[in-house]
């Protein structure tokens, strides 16, 4: 089996990527990596550098992950500037390290894509041992595989790297009707504060459209990155992803990109929130509005998503990270969880016994949490 290393995502043969295990979702697509690299999001000159790691072997691509050689944490989610800090404290360099993820995307899924049937765990095993000899031989300081599934869980664990986990907040589809259904099983207190959420945005004349990617003409996509890219501005950054990739992501990828446009009763689009859809899974990621309206964000990335999810089935959504008020909507609390290899022993040593107080912390906080959820029954 031979181990390369691709400098661009189009070195690979998309129809061989997309029929790895796990690269189903809209995040791991080739259509969507290459979106991020054609639109410039995506760049070595901002600390994002494409290193595809590929295994092949005669019956082709056997295995792959999305990996990334990185000069800064941004845009990770999984946050280790105290680890960068401590390095410069002993006169280290962190940076670069290798990255393991989907850029600027905190959802869950695979990160060792492998040819599916036999050999499947073994050629996972092999990727793993791939990623942290590609790192020593570049003198990277650390690998860092982020928001993992379950099977990259097990075999980054067997390799002996170090695990980490966090919280979000998803929620879980039980079979729902329709909305009303849904809040049939909150407490009466909880649904009435729903109820009124809702009520508020309707009396305001407010409407909501949904728009694929296919349904998103220009002066509408215009709108869209408008008000995402004034929610980065108002906390003082421009936005991760360019127009570009938004408008690559509607042509090549028309059914995985969802919008729900809010309207006014002029016509008008007033806020948008954008989503990635999947069978199994609907993914909250960015919003934007042109007014302050109340319950308006509650509106348009919350009850909007999960009426959707009902709508069509949809198992689970995911609205992104953080956020404790999503838990009064309905979402749960859910681990999410990371790996990580630490090339230096004194460090790894250090970090070990850090991660083992944090996971401490963050069951506690779990559990604490999920004593708030709004439903009358655990489920």
């Amino acid at each position: 089996m031979r181990v390369q290393v691709h400098g661009s995502i189009d070195e690979l043969d998309a129809g061989a990527w997309n029929a790895l295990e796990g690269a189903q979702l809209p995040f791991l697509r080739h259509e969507f990596l290459a979106a991020l690299e054609h639109s410039g999001s995506v760049a070595a000159a901002r600390g994002w550098q494409p290193a595809y790691l590929a295994l092949h072997d005669s019956g082709g691509l056997a295995a792959a992950a999305p990996a990334f050689v990185k000069s800064h944490s941004w845009g990770e989610f999984v946050f280790d500037f105290a680890w960068a800090q401590a390095y410069a404290h002993a006169g280290r360099d962190y940076y670069p390290k290798l990255v393991v993820a989907t850029p600027f995307t905190p959802a869950t899924g695979a990160r060792l894509l492998v040819r599916s049937g036999p050999g499947a765990a073994a050629r996972r095993r092999v990727l793993v041992d791939a990623l942290s000899e590609h790192a020593a031989g570049c003198g990277f300081s650390s690998v860092h595989a982020l928001f993992i599934d379950e099977a990259d869980r097990e075999a980054f664990a067997a390799a002996g790297w170090m695990l980490r986990r966090d919280c979000q907040f998803h929620w879980h589809n039980a079979g729902y009707h329709d909305f009303q259904h849904y809040l049939g099983g909150f407490t009466a207190e909880k649904r009435k504060k729903v109820r009124r959420e809702r009520r508020r945005v309707a009396e305001g004349g407010i409407r909501f459209e949904t728009r694929f990617g296919g349904d998103l003409d220009r002066g509408t996509l215009d709108a869209v990155y408008a008000f995402h890219r004034d929610t980065f501005l108002r906390r003082g950054n421009e936005p991760y992803l360019t127009r570009r990739f938004f408008a690559e992501l509607a042509a090549k990828l028309p059914d995985a990109m969802m919008v729900k446009l809010a309207v006014t009763g002029h016509g008008e689009a007033l806020a948008a929130a954008i989503f990635w859809q999947h069978p199994e899974a609907l993914y909250g990621r960015y919003w934007g509005a042109a007014a302050d309206c109340h319950s308006l964000h509650f509106e348009t990335c919350y009850h909007q998503g999960i009426e959707f999810c009902i709508e069509r089935g949809i198992g689970r959504f995911e609205p992104g990270t953080q956020g404790e008020h999503k838990v009064a909507r309905g979402f749960e609390p859910a681990l999410t969880w990371s790996a990580h290899h630490i090339a230096d022993a004194c460090f790894r040593g250090a970090i070990d016994d850090y991660l083992r107080r944090e996971g401490a912390a963050v069951d506690a906080f779990a559990a604490r949490i999920e004593r708030h959820v709004p439903y009358r029954e655990r489920r």
